[in-house]
């Protein structure tokens, strides 16, 4: 069965609530009343019939639960082939000069995202609002044709990575307070290592992998967002991510790198 899914834009892990008894509709007067009626009214039917209507709130309950999609997509790039530069749906940067040297490519088997960063740097973000608390997992496909060779986030002066998904927690003023995400390709800072940016105080950096071994691969990634969040800032999120955003640089170090991003959701466990 092909899993139900909703695409952005969507609020989304809020739970359906029964309504309570006292607010169902009936038409036997006095139910949920003291009016002499139903005093008089055999206390076996009350409960038969009071009974009776909250199976069916449960009933509307399980309903509304189970109507809830497994996946929350955030982009599957089903624009024109030939679409170039900020996709219809995103936002660019507020800094720098990004060059924005991206463009929706066909790619059998689906339409993917290319990012070419050519001696600077460009992001560009799609506001969202997921609960990572019911969506935990971020799923995502990329690959990296080409690496800025001294590539490596550790250091400010080397902070150049080809291919980075940013999810970012707002929190007022967002500015300074905001807590973000990155999980990164790097050059040459290891996998699986986690450290804050030695540039932007409110990042803190995942690298999901490293060097050239995959180079030119397709990869599907997974990463529970809730639990990374909890490791990182050692409690649960009070927020929904209120942003995902895809960035590709090469302006420290003076390169040139180039990435492809395809299907990018949050889903259930």
């Amino acid at each position: 069965m092909t899993p139900h899914r909703v695409k952005q834009k969507l609020t989304v892990g809020k739970r359906a609530h029964a309504p309570h008894p006292a607010m169902i509709k009936t038409d036997w007067p006095g139910l949920f009343t003291s009016s002499p009626r139903a005093r008089r009214a055999r206390p076996g039917v009350r409960r038969l019939i009071l009974g009776g209507l909250l199976v069916g709130a449960v009933a509307a309950l399980g309903s509304a639960v189970a109507a809830q999609p497994s996946s929350v997509v955030v982009e599957d790039w089903s624009k024109p082939a030939g679409t170039r530069g900020i996709p219809p749906g995103w936002q660019g940067q507020k800094w720098g000069s990004p060059k924005y040297d991206f463009t929706v490519v066909a790619e059998s088997p689906a339409k993917v995202f290319q990012l070419k960063s050519d001696n600077d740097s460009s992001t560009i973000s799609r506001e969202v609002k997921i609960d990572v608390k019911q969506y935990p997992v971020l799923q995502w496909r990329w690959k990296v044709a080409a690496l800025p060779p001294r590539g490596d986030a550790r250091k400010s002066e080397t902070d150049d990575e080809a291919a980075q998904l940013y999810v970012t927690f707002p929190r007022f003023p967002t500015a300074v307070r905001s807590r973000i995400i990155g999980y990164i390709w790097d050059t040459h800072a290891p996998a699986g290592s986690i450290f804050p940016s030695a540039k932007v105080g409110t990042i803190t950096f995942v690298v999901v992998r490293s060097g050239s071994a995959d180079l030119g691969t397709w990869i599907t990634e997974t990463r529970n967002v809730h639990e990374d969040y909890k490791r990182i800032y050692g409690e649960e999120p009070g927020e929904s991510v209120g942003a995902v955003s895809l960035s590709s640089n090469s302006q420290n170090t003076g390169a040139r790198a180039e990435a492809f991003f395809g299907e990018i959701l949050f889903r259930k466990p």
